[in-house]
């Protein structure tokens, strides 16, 4: 949960730092962006997906065992919150289709204040989510019922999307952080990172060339 969570900060970094500073008339990397906000788009929503489908359930359900009415709202608002992002993604994805299609000012002005927006909110969401329902599951949860949620989520996204996916999901990890999933996640995902790591590298510095530190990390 961390490691997306670290991802999907890293990813809006960059859409700002890169919408602000690309081109209006590099029109490649603007559809490279434009690409690429789908790829992160869909990664986000079926996180909350399964989260709201595999996971939260089963909190929800140790917790009705083992917590407190307290906890159990602190759960239910983690579905309420996924609600609430859900229209902001819907307006970041038509902010940059209107750039890529009539590139302007206005367009570009127009979606990065809806970026703001939505790293404000997911931000604040992430952060609610750590501070208090993962400890929750910790404390709440057993070992079996982790495990098993753990299962029902990674086998839950499509095989074709986990070469991104992995690649997606170490980028920019601390050595540290990095081994300790490759431990978590066994042998096979460590070689899946590195056969997909150049060719997931090569993306990202074509739709961030402009953002800043992007050229410096993905060179």
């Amino acid at each position: 949960m961390y490691v997306m969570h670290h991802a999907f900060r890293r990813d809006l970094a960059a859409f700002a730092s890169s919408v602000e500073a690309t081109p209006l008339g590099d029109t490649a990397t603007w559809a490279a962006l434009g690409h690429r906000w789908s790829r992160f788009f869909s990664v986000l929503h079926h996180h909350h997906t399964a989260e709201d489908t595999l996971y939260w359930p089963v909190l929800l359900t140790a917790v009705e065992a083992r917590g407190t009415d307290d906890d159990k709202a602190e759960v239910r608002a983690m579905s309420d919150e996924h609600a609430e992002i859900d229209p902001l993604l819907q307006a970041c994805g038509e902010g940059f289709t209107a750039v890529v299609d009539h590139p302007c000012e206005e367009h570009r002005n127009a979606l990065a204040i809806r970026l703001a927006g939505l790293r404000e909110v997911l931000g604040e969401h992430l952060r609610h989510e750590e501070t208090v329902v993962l400890p929750l599951v910790q404390r709440a949860m057993t070992e079996a019922e982790m495990q098993g949620v753990e299962k029902a989520i990674g086998t839950s996204y499509p095989v074709r999307e986990m070469p991104f996916i992995v690649g997606w999901a170490m980028e920019g990890l601390p050595t540290d952080a990095r081994e300790a999933m490759f431990a978590l996640a066994g042998a096979p995902y460590r070689v899946v990172y590195a056969l997909v790591r150049p060719w997931f590298r090569r993306g990202e510095a074509r739709a961030f060339r402009y953002g800043e530190g992007r050229g410096v990390t993905l060179a």
